[in-house]
């Protein structure tokens, strides 16, 4: 039987990408001592005061359908919190509500791109990025992140890219896998570009809640001149160690939403009640784990890049925001597949070879800091041994 041309256009895209964690997956629960660094899995259960939200929620009879929009409770908290955040008015009629940042931004392309356009995004990319942007017919130009400017997109490298077919720029900051955080005048830059060839800009803003201390976030939202042509999508998966309760958003100017709700109401005709009702008290209240999330993730990167420093000839790029460590295998002579299946092999330490992210990362792998101290100090001792052994003996790889 015949399936359709989106079929064809994702067909490489799908499960792929996530092979190496899916053997260390099976192999963990085949008893195999395995330490998993793979995903970015909070390292805190859903707060208790949420659940109960939702569960109140629930007894309350809060499984009708929705609207379409989303609640309005919720889209009302929302407007608020990016009203104080942003510092210009948002209502409710900027926000439409989604099962997730993925559908957020499904949605989103599907408004802003078609068969015959071109959407930028910066390469190395979050793994669904390509997939989200083919399924609308358009092709994804890749815009190379390089690390000596600490994988931040530059304006000159987005320039050279544009085309009379552009459409719109995908930016994701902070950043996974690098966590880059764009800075204000790179900001200011691409949103120039974004005026002067009338370009749409979506912002994936997932881990806004997750910078490491001495850094500072700046969403486009709050560029004014910009603010006709930038869509915003997060959800509170990271930020409130939510990720299973599938609740996001997307925020912008009011006439495309407006022309985005048929499109939304095609998918999936609004979120859960019961979800919403916990996610606009969630937004009111603030994160009662984020803080915590910051501190460790922060102190496993610093550990992690003193240690691989000292020890090894393995380089750390050092987080800025977010869940993820890079590590630079070059100076092994292995690319990144090759390191990662042979660290899996040799030590049952399951890393994401950085090919998972685009073409730019065959000499890094990305390492989440998302499990325990303990477990970290183990997964470094290995890789660290590892390493030296493959410096000493590079033979050992075949």
């Amino acid at each position: 039987m015949r399936t359709t041309s989106i079929t064809q256009r994702l067909a490489d895209l799908g499960g792929a990408k996530w092979d190496l964690h899916l053997a260390a997956r099976d192999r963990s629960e085949g008893g195999a001592d395995i330490i998993e660094m793979t995903i970015g899995e909070p390292d805190v259960s859903l707060p208790e005061q949420l659940a109960e939200h939702a569960i109140a929620a629930l007894r309350a009879g809060r499984t009708q359908y929705s609207n379409g929009r989303g609640e309005n409770d919720l889209r009302d908290a929302l407007a608020e919190a990016y009203t104080h955040r942003r510092g210009r008015a948002f209502d409710r009629d900027n926000v439409l509500c989604f099962p997730g940042t993925q559908t957020a931004l499904y949605a989103v392309l599907q408004g802003v791109a078609e068969a015959g356009d071109e959407v930028l995004v910066g390469d190395p990319l979050y793994a669904t990025y390509e997939g989200v942007i083919r399924s609308t017919g358009a092709d994804m130009v890749p815009v190379p992140l390089r690390a000596e400017h600490g994988f931040r997109m530059q304006s000159n490298d987005l320039a050279d890219r544009i085309t009379a077919k552009t459409r719109a720029i995908l930016l994701n900051t902070p950043h996974n896998p690098t966590g880059a955080i764009l800075r204000k005048q790179e900001l200011e830059a691409i949103a120039a570009l974004a005026i002067e060839h009338d370009l749409w800009m979506i912002s994936d803003e997932v881990y806004e809640d997750l910078v490491f201390h001495g850094n500072k976030f700046i969403s486009p939202l709050s560029l004014p001149e910009v603010s006709d042509r930038v869509i915003a999508v997060s959800s509170i998966s990271k930020s409130h160690a939510a990720p299973g309760m599938r609740s996001g958003w997307a925020i912008g100017p009011k006439p495309f939403m407006d022309a985005l709700l048929p499109v939304s109401e095609t998918m999936l005709f609004g979120n859960q009640p019961f979800i919403a009702d916990m996610t606009a008290a969630a937004i009111r209240a603030g994160s009662p784990v984020a803080a915590g999330m910051v501190k460790r993730y922060s102190a496993r990167a610093a550990c992690l890049a003193e240690r691989l420093h000292a020890e090894t000839n393995l380089r750390v790029h050092s987080p800025d925001a977010g869940m993820f460590a890079l590590v630079d295998v070059s100076p092994l002579g292995m690319d990144c597949d090759t390191f990662a299946w042979a660290l899996l092999e040799q030590t049952g330490v399951a890393v994401m070879p950085g090919s998972s992210f685009g073409k730019h990362m065959n000499d890094w792998v990305r390492i989440a800091l998302t499990i325990d101290d303990d477990l970290m100090g183990q997964a470094i001792d290995r890789i660290s041994r590892f390493a030296q052994s493959m410096a000493s003996d590079p033979k050992r790889v075949v």
